[in-house]
């Protein structure tokens, strides 16, 4: 049996926010039979899909706990849609510091610690977005989508208070692990 799984790691907006963005990728599936996106939480990846041993999915998770220890929440902004034509339309996520410091400081800490490296994104700037019409849309359909989606009103202004961990069951990516970014002072209750 292979003990190599597929992972990724992602910063996840919160239920209520995922249901309305699940609403959209489910209207992609029924009127433009794209449901690629579907086979994951709406979510902002920040280490795209990497092979890690099953068995050694501790040595992961512990530097991920440690990561994400000295890491506030990070606010996130959702303004409108982007597309990457011909065949994906996304929720348009804005570039803030905070998130633009946390994919770049995981992405360097994943090669220093556990040489997790990703080559695509380290030769191409960071578009962090929430994909709602993955790349099985028609070339046709995303020309008929498209102009709805361009001018569509989206905003959302939320904190994101953990990294989450993915994992990839052969059919589609689910939640395995989150972990906690610090708190803020003032933010602790007694």
């Amino acid at each position: 049996m292979d003990s190599l799984k597929r992972f990724f790691i992602a910063l996840l907006p919160p239920e209520p926010l995922q249901e309305e963005i699940r609403a959209i990728q489910e209207d992609f599936r029924d009127r433009y039979h794209s449901q690629g996106a579907l086979k994951s939480p709406p979510h902002i990846t920040l280490q795209p899909p990497f092979r890690w041993d099953w068995g050694d999915r501790e040595v992961l998770e512990n530097a991920l706990v440690t990561f994400a220890a000295n890491v506030i929440p990070v606010p996130i902004i959702l303004d409108g849609f982007g597309a990457f034509p011909p065949r994906v339309i996304y929720v348009n996520v804005q570039k803030t510091p905070q998130l633009l410091l946390i994919q770049q400081n995981l992405m360097v800490y994943l090669k220093a610690t556990l040489g997790i490296v990703d080559e695509k994104s380290e030769s191409r700037p960071f578009a962090p977005h929430m994909t709602v019409a993955f790349r099985d849309l028609s070339k046709p359909n995303f020309k008929a989508a498209w102009p709805e989606f361009q001018s569509r009103a989206l905003h959302h202004e939320f904190m994101v208070p953990h990294l989450t961990l993915l994992l990839h069951d052969g059919q589609r990516w689910n939640v395995q692990t989150q972990f906690n970014f610090a708190l803020v002072e003032g933010d602790r209750s007694s």
